[in-house]
This record gives structure tokens, sequence and C-alpha cells, in this order.
């Protein structure tokens, strides 16, 4: 759908990246880092700078006594740090517990480090956990489940309960909690983000992946971070090592300033994007999309069904960007059966006028052209 937006002129609200670079000083500390400091090969778990910026940022928010020289490791972003715990974790036969919509990178990786997914399907339009399929989804195998919060593409925060619960299953089942937390600091409504580490009997079996490119709109720098204990860190590492090996130091040094940044920093950006989640959200109720709730993240998700529109949502996002140029995409893609129903998913970390102008664009395209 990036490759048709571009074709066609059409405003991308469709893949996840901002369309604003990032602070013009931590870019300015990675510019000073690469032109006065070491271009070669940093540490493999990565330079000591970040990784004591990361144990330091979790003490901070969390409350999480982290050692920055066994239980942080850097990685070229998030998805690799996903593949490191994948591959580093896993064993041909185990399974993972997979919820959905899922982030589409999980599943083939978990394919190909041998293992199987176990899904369970959220409940839309809140995205409830059911609870009784849950439970049932653990078994003998459960090697490990995946808890994404705030969760892309739903826009969900998983609540104080459902992560209570996901605990207590996991830890009865001797699993590992895989936790993408890369929108930890994009929650909104006064909600605050939990991470399951912090549950009693978690902190030893959990693995936390941040971003640096979600939490100062970097995505390009590709910079990820996990935090676990020790001895789940060692078989991370080991496929971190044979994967990237190591990320760029000069942008470890200008994250690493980063994550030092005063708390109006991280309150503002969840501030921000809340303006533009209300932006968008208002815009596509108003035109007849039936929005879903979003506590984090950059996404919403709205389902087209009471729209005069025609085909399955894999045809109306092709036709919303050639005839309306505008982006989207649809929600198949996050399901491993590729049906996700008459729901698109829009991405809002844009500049507001963008998102004006793009309103503004499907009220015309509803005014003149839907059949």
């Amino acid at each position: 759908m990036s490759s048709l937006a571009v074709d066609e002129g059409a405003i991308n609200l469709g893949q996840g990246f901002p369309d604003e670079d990032g602070p013009e000083d931590i870019i300015a500390e990675a510019t000073r880092a690469m032109l006065t400091g070491d271009n070669q090969y940093p540490p493999m778990m990565g330079i000591s700078e970040l990784r004591q910026a990361v144990a330091n940022h979790n003490k901070r928010f969390y409350g999480l006594d982290v050692d920055w020289a066994t239980e942080v490791m850097v990685t070229s972003g998030a998805t690799e740090a996903l593949a490191d715990c994948f591959f580093g974790l896993l064993n041909p036969g185990d399974e993972v517990i997979v919820f959905e919509p899922a982030y589409d990178s999980y599943l083939p990786i978990i394919e190909r480090a041998g293992a199987s997914a176990v899904i369970v399907p959220l409940i839309p339009p809140n995205w409830q956990i059911p609870t009784e399929r849950l439970v049932r989804a653990f078994g003998p195998k459960t090697k490990a489940v995946v808890i994404n919060s705030p969760m892309n593409p739903t826009g969900k925060v998983f609540t104080a309960e459902e992560l209570a619960l996901i605990a207590d299953l996991t830890i009865s089942h001797d699993a590992y909690a895989i936790c993408d937390e890369v929108y930890e600091h994009l929650v909104f409504d006064s909600i605050k983000h939990v991470p399951i580490m912090t549950l009693p009997g978690m902190r030893e079996r959990t693995a936390r992946i941040g971003s640096a490119g979600k939490t100062f709109s970097l995505t390009g720098w590709k910079i990820g971070y996990i935090t676990a204990s020790a001895e789940v860190m060692k078989g991370i590492s080991r496929a971190h090592q044979y994967t990237t090996y190591t990320t760029a130091p000069g942008l470890q040094a200008g994250v690493a300033y980063g994550l030092g940044k005063p708390d109006s920093y991280f309150s503002d950006l969840a501030m921000d994007m809340q303006g533009k989640r209300d932006l968008i959200c208002n815009g596509l109720s108003a035109l007849g999309f039936e929005m879903a709730p979003c506590q984090g993240t950059y996404f919403v998700t709205g389902d087209f069904s009471g729209l005069p529109l025609e085909g399955t949502a894999d045809d109306v996002c092709r036709k919303l960007t050639i005839d309306a140029k505008v982006a989207t995409i649809p929600m198949g893609p996050f399901y491993s059966d590729g049906n996700g129903g008459n729901i698109l998913r829009f991405c809002f970390c844009k500049k507001p006028e963008v998102l004006h102008e793009a309103i503004d664009r499907l009220a015309t395209y509803f005014s003149n052209n839907a059949k």
C-alpha cells in the first residue's frame, strides 16, 4: 500500500512512520558521536552508555532494578529484538501463544524457529481477551506468550486484570513472556502502561522490548533494546550475535542521550499524539466509520460496514488510495487466516494539516464518488 500511495500521490496513513524527524538535540548528539567518536564495531551487547540509559529508564518509569551489564542488550530495531527472543528461547515443537490481530512479523519468525503459534483472537471492537479460550491455549508444549501492549494494530492497552491473568498462566506453565512494548510512551487518557515484568514472579521469565524509533520518532535509526534476566538473556544474545552482531554506535549514543530527557518530553509526546488521535477519530466517525477505542500506539481502527463501499477490505483500501488519494491498510495481514473483516487501520503520527487534508479528501470522495 505504501508503494501504491507513492505511485498515486496519496496521503499515506497506512505504514506506521511519522512525517517529522525526532528531536534535534538527539540527532545532534548522534552526529557529534559519529564525527568525534569510534565508528568501528561497538560491543556486541551495545555501548555501555545506552545500556546504562535503558537500565535507568526501567528504574525511572517502572521501578525495575536492572543490571545494565548483564540484563540489557541493544539490537538493530525491535523486530530484530523479537527475532532474537524467538530464536534464542524457542525450540522445534514448542508452542507460543499469540493474540490476534498481531504485528505481522510474529508468526513467520516463530514458525522459522520451528515452533508453532497458538492463536487467541481478541474480541472487537474493545479487543477483550476471551478468558476461557486463553486458559485452554496454555498447555504442556507452551514455551512463551507474546504480549504487545500498547498493541499494534488495535491501539489496545492490556488492563491490570488481563496482565495478572496472563502472568498467572505463564508462571503456572513455566513459560516465558516476550513483551513487545515499543509504544510504551504512547499511552492516552491518563492510562498507565504496566510492563508485565513488574508483576510478582515475572521478573525472571520476561524479555521486555523497547524501541527508540517509536519513542523518539526516529524509525529509520532502527535502535531497539531488550531487558531480561541474565539467564534469559544468554540465549537471546547468542541469537543476536549471529543475526546483526551489533548496531551503529553513533546512533546508540544519540538514543542514550534521548532516554535521559526530562519527564516533560515523554508526557508531551503522549499528549501530542493523543490530540492527533482525537482529530482522526472524530473526522473518520463523522464520515461514517465505526471507530474502535484507541488507548495507545499511533494507530486507530475503523469498520467501514456502514459506508457505501463495495468489495473486500483489500478492494476498499486500493480504491481509497487510487480514487480518494488516501492510503490505509486492511486488518487481514494481522490475522493468520487473512480475515480481518471490514476493519481498516489508519496511522495518525502525521502533521495535523496532513490529517485534516486526508479527512477532507475522504469526505469529497464519499460525497461525489462512493456508490
